[in-house]
């Protein structure tokens, strides 16, 4: 069953377009191994994802997925899903909440939020959305270092960059030689970087997104009000 009470298009209204949006805590050690995690804690899961900004409620909970299996969008009802997991001291979510198109930068502040509740946590933040065109927004924050901040259309002026991404990888000992080998050159234009690589770096070996052996717990959620109205603004396609 879906709740339909902050939504207006009806469970099985198509989606348009796909995209990626995963928020990721790593609390220290920071150089942890992802093929190290201990087992994914289901209990932990269900308590964060029930306290976190973009859910009003948890309204059930689905068989578990693995943190590789890309998010799979058909209809409204998919966008009432999120994953979480909680494997030692790596927390991650999953919620198609977290997009946006240049006016709201979700991001960012839902990151913020999470740096005041675990504030020597490094936090990573990825959302990136096709819906004819793509929009991204990237989020590190470093417990008592700097805040990287970049959100746009690719190859498309304006472009809002928040931070020194110099400074960054200085914070995060990123070795010489690692930016030429990522093909990462900060000093081109914001708009033509890749700056899912600059994530990668942030999370470095602990990022979880690409094993399928790292199980996370799925459940269907009632977003907030405010979340659930952007999603409709962005997610479908009109008439």
């Amino acid at each position: 069953m879906t709740h339909t009470e902050f939504w207006t298009s009806p469970p099985d209204r198509v989606v348009q377009g796909s995209g990626t949006f995963t928020i990721t805590i790593l609390e220290p050690p920071f150089d942890v191994a992802a093929t190290e995690l201990p087992p994914h804690d289901p209990v932990r899961a269900r308590r964060f994802a029930e306290e976190f900004p973009t859910v009003d409620a948890v309204l059930g909970e689905l068989p578990g997925r693995p943190a590789g299996e890309s998010p799979y969008l058909e209809t409204r009802a998919d966008l009432e899903l999120i994953r979480v997991g909680c494997w030692g001291n790596v927390t991650a979510v999953s919620d198609p909440a977290f997009v946006d198109n240049g006016n709201d930068e979700p991001l960012l502040a839902l990151t913020e939020e999470l740096q005041r509740r675990y504030p020597h946590a490094r936090i990573v933040g990825r959302a990136e959305v096709d819906c004819g065109e793509a929009h991204t927004e990237d989020v590190i924050r470093l417990p008592g270092g700097p805040l990287f901040h970049a959100s746009g259309w690719p190859t498309m002026d304006p472009w809002k960059l928040t931070g020194d991404p110099h400074a960054l990888v200085e914070a995060l000992g990123v070795p010489a030689g690692v930016l030429e080998d990522l093909d990462l050159d900060l000093e081109e234009e914001p708009e033509d970087v890749e700056w899912k690589a600059l994530v990668a770096l942030g999370l470095g070996r602990a990022d979880p997104w690409a094993w399928p052996h790292l199980q996370t717990s799925v459940f269907r959620v009632r977003h907030t009000e405010s979340y659930t109205l952007t999603m409709e603004e962005l997610w479908f396609i009109e008439g």
